[in-house]
């Protein structure tokens, strides 16, 4: 009976020390899973953060590049404005000093001088030539330089002075107006006076 006390004792133990080595086998395999879950987890939130802040450094690098584009707009903008007002101001002053000018009798004689131009171009042709209202006492020196038959008629869009021939023949416009020869320099000036916003 002693012999069967020792199998069950020694069978209990083994299954004791089965127990224990089974126990120990699974707290180290509890410790690694732990280890690699806190692991993990640590490696998780690292990499969240991160994402965090770098998501927050672009919305903020965004927000900021934005508010510097709206500021450059606006300053553009206003520099427009600014240089738009002082071009106009520049040729508003040179219209006026044009239009006194047409009271002189040098522009009698740069008006003579324009109307001989335009009677080259249209030869021996009839035609029709615009001057400013103003300019009507003028009419017969105009008439006078041309070969075909000429009418002189005052034209409202001519603000400063100048003449404007039409040749029905030879369906040719010829422009010598003060008004538009301002208007090309002005157009010159905008492109080349160094004054771009871009």
């Amino acid at each position: 009976m002693e012999n069967s006390k020792n199998k069950t004792d020694n069978f209990l133990k083994a299954i004791k020390k089965y127990a224990d080595e089974q126990r120990s086998a699974m707290q180290t395999e509890v410790a690694q899973l732990k280890e690699e879950k806190l692991k993990e987890a640590t490696e998780k939130g690292r990499h969240d953060s991160e994402k965090y802040i770098k998501d927050k450094l672009e919305e903020s690098r965004n927000r900021q590049t934005g508010i510097l584009a709206k500021k450059i707009q606006e300053g553009q903008k206003k520099l427009f404005l600014e240089r738009a007002e002082m071009t106009e101001s520049v040729f508003k002053k040179a219209e006026e000093r044009l239009v006194e000018y047409t009271k002189t009798s040098e522009y009698t004689n740069s008006l003579v001088k324009s109307a001989k131009e335009v009677a080259k171009l249209f030869a021996d042709n009839d035609c029709v030539v615009y001057v400013n209202e103003r300019d009507m006492k003028n009419s017969d020196k105009i008439k006078a330089v041309f070969a075909g038959s000429t009418e002189v008629v005052a034209d409202k869009s001519i603000k400063i002075g100048g003449i404007k021939g039409f040749c029905k023949a030879m369906n040719i416009v010829a422009d010598e107006t003060l008004d538009s020869k301002l208007y090309a320099q002005k157009e010159w000036f905008i492109e080349n006076s160094g004054l771009s916003v871009l």
